[in-house]
């Protein structure tokens, strides 16, 4: 038995009507993932399941410099406290092979160590020579030659602890990142028309007066990408070229804060992304500043990044830097301020292929603002007007009535005010 056709022609049903409808992009929220650097610029990365730890062993210098303060302190204490017990019980030993320590030697006969009795004076020797304090009260002798020996001995490795341990520590104090303190970065960037271009913007400043010789900057987009093979990149780094860099090989004049500028290109990661596209990406730009510190020689480096929710579009940093009585003053206070203007919301592809998208929104900016100014003049002119009928009727209530005395008939009249 056949099947009984429908009145309706299958094009005009309505899953084949649904299907013909346009369908706009849906945007998903964006998972919130963990930044791989922190604002701080610390690095948020976790060793796990390193097998071979004895390669720290064979760097101990480094080892020793990348640890903790509190973990420093006690290696330098145990060190030279371990040192100085091993070469007390070197001197002991040499003592007790003399005889020094018999109650019933004969005073005639010389020690190799004067007024070592005991481990208690051993060990008080032993500092004395490891740091090169003399009391006089104890004194080697030329009776042995192995205490000599003892004491050549005990000078090398003193004079190797005491050079390992005070490098370490002054490269502790001495640090680069100790000096990254002072080179801040604005809280936000910005995304606005620079150029007739989409430019991706923000501002970096040094707040001492010793500047940053060959300061660079640096941007990389990281991301997670899969290849057309398939393969999934969980950080994909992906370096983003700035005006600076094109301009003067990467460096910068860091004597005032400046504003670092990426033109949103076709070769750029951010050109294919609008501002609703943008929120909803999982893109992190790091910022590097690399540069060697005056008055150390030192090279440092300072770090930060930017996820999508700290990238303001359609915002442009305010101006900071004035002249006043022939200096030129830096108001820190608005550092990070910003003040919006008219940009398409369009991604840089788009605003390439229509240009007209650019035209149109200056057009409708520059009439919105002709427009806010008229309205702000009006209600000027109309509190203005306000205020000028308010005074001409206080001064009308504050005028003074004239008073006309009539005067006998054939006498003139006097009017008095």
């Amino acid at each position: 038995m056949l099947a009984r056709k429908s009145i309706i022609p299958e094009e005009f049903t309505l899953p084949n009507v649904v299907s013909r409808i346009p369908r706009k992009p849906v945007f998903r929220d964006r998972v919130n993932k963990a930044r791989f650097i922190a604002k701080s610029g610390a690095c948020n990365l976790a060793h796990k399941n390193i097998r071979e730890q004895g390669r720290f062993l064979q760097d101990v210098f480094t080892t020793l410099v990348d640890l903790k303060w509190r973990f420093t302190l006690v290696i330098f204490t145990m060190t030279f406290l371990c040192s100085w017990l091993l070469f007390a019980m070197g001197w002991w030993l040499v003592a007790f092979a003399h005889g020094d320590l018999d109650p019933s030697r004969q005073p005639v006969i010389e020690q190799c160590v004067t007024n070592v009795k005991s481990f208690t004076s051993a060990f008080l020797f032993s500092i004395e020579v490891q740091v090169t304090i003399g009391f006089g009260g104890r004194m080697i002798t030329e009776q042995c030659p192995d205490a000599i020996a003892v004491l050549i001995l005990q000078n090398i490795a003193g004079l190797i602890i005491n050079a390992v341990m005070l490098g370490c520590i002054f490269m502790k104090t001495a640090q680069s990142h100790r000096r990254a303190e002072t080179l801040i970065f604005s809280r936000q960037a910005c995304i606005a028309v620079r150029n007739h271009r989409l430019c991706f913007m923000l501002r970096v400043g040094d707040l001492r007066k010793s500047m940053i010789i060959g300061a660079a900057v640096r941007l990389q987009v990281v991301r997670r990408s899969v290849t057309p093979e398939g393969e999934v990149i969980p950080i994909h780094q992906i370096d983003v070229q700035t005006e600076s860099a094109a301009a003067a090989g990467n460096s910068i004049f860091l004597l005032a804060p400046l504003i670092i500028c990426h033109t949103i290109d076709k070769d750029s990661p951010l050109y294919d992304l609008s501002a609703m596209e943008l929120q909803c990406s999982d893109l992190e730009v790091i910022v590097i500043l690399e540069g060697v510190v005056e008055t150390t020689g030192i090279t440092t480096q300072a770090r930060t990044s930017y996820v999508s929710e700290e990238i303001q579009w359609g915002h442009r940093f305010v101006p900071i830097v004035t002249e006043e009585d022939g200096v030129y003053s830096v108001d820190y206070s608005k550092f990070g301020n910003t003040v919006k203007v008219a940009t398409p919301r369009c991604s840089a592809r788009e605003l390439d292929e229509k240009p007209s998208i650019l035209i149109q929104t200056l057009q409708k900016s520059e009439l919105s603002h002709q427009n806010s100014l008229r309205k702000r003049n009006s209600v000027r002119r109309a509190n203005s007007l306000r205020k000028g009928g308010s005074m001409r009727r206080n001064n009308s209530a504050l005028a003074v009535p004239k008073v006309q005395f009539l005067a006998p008939e054939g006498g003139p009249n006097v009017a008095v005010t």
